[in-house]
């Protein structure tokens, strides 16, 4: 399987028996059919899980006379540096013509200054009896008020800006509707650790970020030795495999109140997700259009008047 384009980013065309595809992503591959005219295994199976789950479809020459025979094929299964190589290996193909992020060439990814690093770690525990999973310690738990609602109509009480933390506090973990501030046009590093024994994939709305780093065991700041600050592929969803870690580069060029969650929907709805508020204090239209006059409004926004342009 030749590689050739990951979300939208022509990649270097490696070559590969076995790929990683996780929750949220999407690869595109060649595939050349030069062997002897018969049928073979195509197959998908789990990766990193108790029992491992298999399914298969048959690649068809129209001249065949032999139908698929034999063992099915088995790919790697706990191999956790098998998949970081691999994850690594996946780069941005720099002399291809297509559209990439910032065609342009104003600026690069690698030589902006990061003008601020956030840490997020994931868990799980019981809370008031209850199961639940946590990014810095806190449980999301939704308002009665949809948070942008809120922020458009500034309504107080709803959520509080630095209810989470830019890293892991190591506290119990606790129930709250978790926002945190950031700044338009600012570069952040964000680095999602996994202590526990399962992927995880993590999604941030409205932004594309460059896969710069992943590795197993602890990050910490001589992990940036290693991260790959020319041709990065450029993604919307990140696996983190069981305990490794993962770093990303964003431009925080999109204002709005943005939910960055993890893609394992119990856990989601559980508490493994908040809200990045990227906020531009000119309020102006340029950067983020207003909310439509028939918006419908609910909480405590009820019977508010949309903003005139």
């Amino acid at each position: 399987m030749k590689l050739v384009e990951v979300e939208g980013t022509h990649t270097l065309q490696n070559t590969y028996s076995s790929i990683d595809v996780h929750i949220g992503q999407s690869v595109s591959i060649l595939v050349t059919a030069d062997q002897p005219p018969k049928d073979y295994y195509i197959t998908a199976s789990t990766r990193f899980t108790t029992t491992i789950l298999t399914t298969t479809a048959a690649l068809h020459y129209s001249n065949s006379r032999v139908k698929v025979s034999g063992p099915i094929p088995g790919g790697p299964t706990t191999q956790i540096d098998w998949s970081l190589n691999q994850a690594r290996s996946f780069r941005t193909n720099l002399t291809a013509s297509g559209p990439r992020p910032n065609p342009q060439g104003s600026y690069h990814y690698g030589m902006i200054p990061v003008t601020r690093t956030i840490r997020l770690a994931n868990s799980a525990a019981q809370v008031k009896g209850k199961q639940r999973y946590a990014v810095n310690s806190v449980s999301y738990v939704e308002p009665d008020t949809p948070l942008k609602l809120a922020d458009h109509f500034k309504i107080g009480g709803v959520f509080r800006l630095g209810s989470i933390s830019d890293n892991p506090t190591g506290a119990k973990a606790y129930l709250d509707t978790s926002v945190m501030a950031a700044d338009f046009r600012k570069f952040v590093e964000i680095v999602f650790e996994n202590k526990e024994s399962i992927v995880q994939s993590w999604h941030l709305d409205g932004y594309n970020v460059w896969v710069v780093g992943m590795d197993g065991g602890n990050w910490s700041p001589a992990s940036r030795k290693g991260y790959n600050l020319r041709d990065a592929v450029s993604r919307c969803t990140i696996q983190v495999y069981p305990r490794s870690w993962t770093a990303v580069y964003v431009m925080l060029d999109n204002v709005g109140m943005w939910n960055l969650r993890t893609e394992f929907w119990a856990r989601r709805y559980l508490g493994q997700q908040f809200y990045v508020r990227v906020y531009s204090p000119l309020e102006s239209i340029r950067d983020e259009y207003p909310i439509p006059k028939n918006a419908l409004l609910c909480g405590k926004a009820t019977g508010q008047h949309t903003r005139p342009l």
